[in-house]
């Protein structure tokens, strides 16, 4: 399917991954509007659920490691989350608000556990985001599961094991297909030594009809590579970093 969330005028797409903080503050709203404040269009986040169903913009299952509270947050309900604060100072924030403050961005959502199906589902059906959104998930189920609670279809991006068999069938030299319900292949940079977002995977999906994006990618000179091989999409940590690159190259948005 084609989606306004590709649609970047023929530029590269620039992703803050889980907005822009440097004081590991990420998936906050302040976050978030740091990357808006640079310029940047499109956001990464990630969707669990609360106990009583409310989506939660947070990438472990558990709290222990970006906030000041311990356990799974889908054992919790939104009353207790809503206190918990990311680095002791940020709170966590809904899902639905990361939509509806900034309504003009576009928001790539990695559905984490089986928890954030319907609550991510409900959110972006409340907002109304569809066309801003693109649904990610390890898992192809997750993905499926969330997409068929939606009454408007969304760009979404293979589960892992996808990516590893269509990544295998471009090496191999073969035409690989895509999942029917996917519109973009966001993969891994690299695996250690070996670089998986390669000109052949480039030219693999671009016969499968799909633009690639790599992930999560903070050194400049991996940045430039990988522009260089055709990627359009780059998730990054170091959102200051990659606008500095697509300005040099005449790229930025």
């Amino acid at each position: 399917m084609t989606s306004a969330f590709l649609d970047n005028g023929g530029l590269p797409i620039a992703l803050a991954h889980r907005g822009f903080s440097l004081d590991g503050l990420e998936n906050s709203m302040t976050a978030f509007q740091a990357a808006i404040d640079l310029g940047y269009r499109y956001l990464e986040t990630d969707g669990h659920g609360t106990a009583d169903g409310v989506a939660v913009a947070l990438h472990d299952t558990t709290l222990d490691r970006t906030t000041d509270a311990k356990g799974d947050v889908h054992r919790l309900s939104w009353r207790e989350v809503r206190h918990i604060r990311i680095g002791g100072v940020e709170p966590i924030p809904k899902l639905e608000d990361v939509l509806g403050t900034w309504p003009d961005a576009r928001v790539n959502i990695d559905v984490k556990a089986p928890s954030g199906i319907e609550p991510v589902a409900e959110a972006i059906e409340r907002t109304g985001a569809h066309d801003r959104v693109c649904l990610a998930s390890f898992s192809s189920e997750r993905r499926r599961a969330t997409l068929a609670r939606l009454s408007r279809p969304v760009a979404a991006s293979p589960a892992t094991s996808e990516i590893a068999r269509f990544a295998a069938a471009a090496v191999l030299g073969r035409r690989p297909r895509l999942p029917a319900d996917v519109s973009v292949l966001q993969v891994p940079h690299g695996i250690g030594p070996v670089r998986v977002a390669s000109r052949a995977l480039v030219t693999a999906a671009a016969r499968a009809g799909a633009p690639v994006q790599a992930w999560t990618v903070n050194a400049a000179s991996t940045m430039t590579s990988l522009l260089d091989a055709g990627v359009t999409g780059i998730f990054t940590d170091r959102a200051d970093r990659l606008k500095e690159v697509l300005v040099a190259r005449g790229q930025w948005s």
